[in-house]
């Protein structure tokens, strides 16, 4: 162990920005920058910097003027890099070839803009799980860290949170330095001489008024005070010196709050789980490529931008769709590049795509991606691939916890208007007169139909038991020419006629709410009548319509819904909290059936641009 009569201080910076987000100079002018250019003034005091590949190639670009002071420090030995992954997922959740892939370009691009390959790696939010510590020893990581509460929940506390222990996997074995995200934590164990402590501050206290670089200014003008009692060294040094370590193993756990795991996170929120999905589905893709390296690798690199951690251990992240957002279009543009220079084949195929055990359908044309669940027999994913878009990235519906579907049913009283349908549906697969209404998001249809030649698959959903339960559903999904049909056949399965109304609930997600991002139109008769002036906040109401005409502004892509039947309907937004997740169409068709009477309709969606 270290001895002496000092406190060994590993200080550090971490900072990241996803690929995609807009706040890379907010957080250099509020995080980045005043750190390093203060201890640049201090070169007696050393730390250990982690920046993501990401926020260090922008860095590069845009402020070279910081990346020479960063440069200046590393070759003075003041400075020691911290690798990871480039893009900073959470590395648990990623296959082992894009988590080794990760690190491995993160450790090139700091070999070679330093002129060090890094001892030590940073994990993302933390996400720990034990087969993690052979994974970073193979790509040649000796070190990292992980909470002190992480610590605490390994079974250590007391003096062993003032040393590095050692943990393994498969024979491999790292050290892993506790850390603490408070500067307080400097000044509170400034008496413990010989210990060894790892902060990584997120912020300082400062005094009203007082600026970032002011207070980081004053904070290294305090640590080079107190030289006596603190020692600033980097982690490579304390490894060289510190012997006789502790073992730990450490359970599944997200620091520094340790809410859940990892793998929970994913179960309680199914939009993040979407994403995951999406990534294990593209990566099978990418791995089915042969003969074209470069292809295969621009494919990869595409994929790796859509695991960062935000969207898996933030749930804030989840409502604000921005970062869902620039996922798919990587994902999308992945899939895209496994494509190119083939020709594709559409397909229909059946696949456990959401990991639960259930198979989905998979319709894959030239230009459209359509995947069916068969709980609800809804749409939860629709790519229109020129344009790497996906239409059905539209949150979850807060009561059910499900994603939201297109051509979700929902049976209605009989007498219901368009005006009433907020009302009784409020997004939720829950509406507030529930004994008078079926809601169909969460029913199980029965598979009776699946045609691959034709591209073709049909659901029913038998009479039940329950409000207007005597309705079958049968409803068929095809794919050709990268058009999308959708062929209902509505049955009255009891003797006593039923008067009642159905709506086919459709999501269709867009960049966001307003003219400037989504107009509407309205058509009867096959043409385009007036703007239906869709205000995308609150409802907008039509009558007598056979159907829309949607202008995506943002991808310059129209979208046009179509109905054999003229209907009644509204429009408007979903939404999470203050949050736009998707616009909603609601189609509303008023029937009465006698008993074994059936109704038909046919809709169908079809996108250019």
């Amino acid at each position: 162990m270290s001895s002496g009569t000092k406190l060994n201080l590993i200080l550090g910076s971490h900072a990241h920005v996803p690929s995609g987000a807009a706040e890379f100079e907010n957080v250099y002018e509020k995080k980045l920058r005043p750190f390093v250019s203060n201890l640049y003034k201090y070169p007696k005091i050393q730390a250990a910097l982690h920046y993501s590949g990401v926020l260090l190639h922008w860095v590069e670009r845009i402020h070279p003027e910081l990346f020479m002071l960063i440069e200046d420090m590393v070759s003075r030995r003041q400075v020691e890099m911290l690798g990871g992954g480039f893009y900073e997922p959470i590395l648990p959740l990623i296959p082992m070839q894009d988590r080794i892939g990760q690190i491995e370009l993160l450790t090139t691009y700091l070999r070679r803009n330093f002129g060090k390959r890094p001892q030590g790696c940073w994990i993302s939010a933390m996400a720990w799980e034990q087969h993690l510590a052979a994974s970073l020893v193979s790509c040649g990581m000796a070190y990292t860290f992980l909470s002190e509460k992480q610590f605490l929940l390994a079974g250590l506390s007391g003096e062993d949170l003032l040393y590095p222990c050692i943990s393994e996997d498969q024979g491999k074995l790292i050290t892993v330095f506790p850390v603490s995200q408070s500067a307080d934590a400097v000044l509170a164990k400034s008496n413990a001489g010989g210990r060894i402590i790892s902060v990584f501050p997120e912020q300082l206290s400062a005094a009203p008024g007082e600026t970032p670089d002011y207070a980081w200014n004053r904070f290294f003008e305090e640590l080079s005070l107190s030289e006596d009692l603190v020692e600033c060294v980097t982690p490579g040094k304390i490894l060289r010196t510190c012997k006789n370590l502790k073992k730990a193993a450490f359970p599944d756990s997200t620091g520094p709050d340790c809410a859940v795991s990892p793998r929970h996170f994913l179960i309680e929120h199914p939009e993040a789980n979407g994403i995951y999905s999406k990534m294990i589905f593209t990566n099978v893709l990418i791995n089915q490529l042969r003969g074209d390296k470069s292809r295969k690798l621009s494919a990869r690199e595409e994929l790796w931008k859509a695991q960062d951690s935000g969207l898996f251990v933030s749930a804030e992240n989840q409502i604000g769709h921005t970062l869902r957002k620039a996922a798919y279009r990587s994902l999308l543009g992945a899939e895209r590049i496994t494509r190119e220079k083939e020709k594709f084949v559409p397909s229909l195929v059946q696949y456990d795509f959401d990991l639960d055990g259930a198979e989905e359908y998979l319709f894959q044309d030239a230009k459209i991606n359509c995947y069916i669940q068969i709980t609800g027999a809804g749409i939860f994913e629709l790519d229109y691939l020129p344009k790497t878009w996906n239409y059905l990235d539209a949150g979850a519906a807060g009561k059910t916890g499900c994603r939201r579907t297109a051509f979700t049913d929902i049976l209605l009283p009989g007498g219901t208007k368009a005006e009433d349908l907020p009302r009784l549906c409020d997004q939720a697969g829950v509406s507030t007169e529930p004994r008078l209404a079926r809601f169909c998001v969460t029913e199980k249809y029965d598979v009776i139909a699946h045609d691959r030649s034709k591209g073709k698959v049909c659901f029913t959903l038998p009479a039940a038991a329950v409000s207007l339960g005597n309705i079958e559903i049968e409803k068929c999904f095809s794919l050709k020419k990268d058009i999308l049909t959708v062929r209902y056949s509505l049955r009255n399965a009891g003797k006593e006629k039923e008067d009642f109304c159905f709506v086919p609930e459709i999501y269709l997600s867009f960049a966001g709410e307003g003219e400037e991002f989504v107009r509407f139109f309205i058509c009867k008769n096959g043409e385009k009548d007036t703007p239906a002036g869709v205000p995308l906040i609150g409802e907008a109401v039509f009558c007598g319509v056979d159907g829309l005409k949607i202008q995506d502004l943002k991808n310059e892509v129209q979208i046009n819904f179509a109905s054999t039947k003229a209907f009644d309907g509204c429009a408007g937004s979903a939404r999470m909290g203050e949050f736009y997740q998707s616009s909603r169409i609601m189609p509303l068709f008023a029937l009465s059936l006698a008993g074994s009477e059936t109704w038909a309709n046919e809709f169908s969606l079809k996108f250019s641009h």
